[in-house]
């Protein structure tokens, strides 16, 4: 009786961390969120506070579940702070990078693959160059991605004499990606938690 006792105690104290191990399956990755992106900032873009109140949204959320966050920033010489609308909590991952893709030349997947992230939810800044980068690396590398497009901006693009507008940008970006990620909304995905 004394040997089942134990068992059981042992099993009920085991199911907090096994559920957390569970949990730990997705991690949100918040893409280059960062001042100089905003209203005023050396390359602002279009809806830039609007994504950024969605990823807010989807941060308070997994921080909420308890689940990994992980900040990426590009490095650069003004401006490079993430945005207070996404401010990193101490103890909270960030990562630096150089490039376009922030897999290249960070610890990004070691990071990852020691939490065994299976699934990352994404957002950030610029849905064209930087998220975009993100998917296809992560979706190369085995991940299962979810986009939350509303939580991600883009600017106006000119080529030549061709200007293509911040939305199209977005959406046609947004399009491409359906075939390495799962597209929603930041309601959707809240609504729908745990998914």
């Amino acid at each position: 009786m004394k040997k089942i006792l134990v068992l059981l105690l042992c099993l009920f104290s085991l199911g907090p961390l096994m559920a957390q191990q569970e949990k730990t399956s997705v991690a949100l990755l918040l893409i280059d969120i960062q001042e100089f992106y905003y209203p005023g900032g050396m390359s602002e873009l279009v809806n830039s506070r609007e994504a950024g109140d969605h990823a807010r949204q989807l941060l308070d959320k997994f921080r909420a579940e308890g689940l990994p966050v992980i900040h990426v920033r590009h490095q650069v010489s003004e401006g490079g702070a993430i945005h207070n609308d996404v401010r990193p909590f101490d103890g909270e991952k960030i990562v630096t990078k150089s490039e376009v893709n922030c897999f290249l030349y960070t610890d990004l997947l070691d990071y990852l693959m020691s939490l065994e992230v299976e699934t990352l939810v994404i957002a950030g800044m610029q849905t064209h160059m930087c998220v975009e980068a993100a998917v296809r690396a992560a979706h190369d590398l085995g991940y299962n991605i979810i986009v939350a497009e509303d939580a991600c901006a883009t600017s106006d693009l000119r080529y030549d004499d061709v200007i293509i507008s911040a939305r199209d940008v977005h959406f046609s970006t947004i399009v491409s990606l359906k075939q390495y990620a799962a597209i929603t909304t930041t309601k959707n995905l809240i609504d729908n938690f745990p998914f």
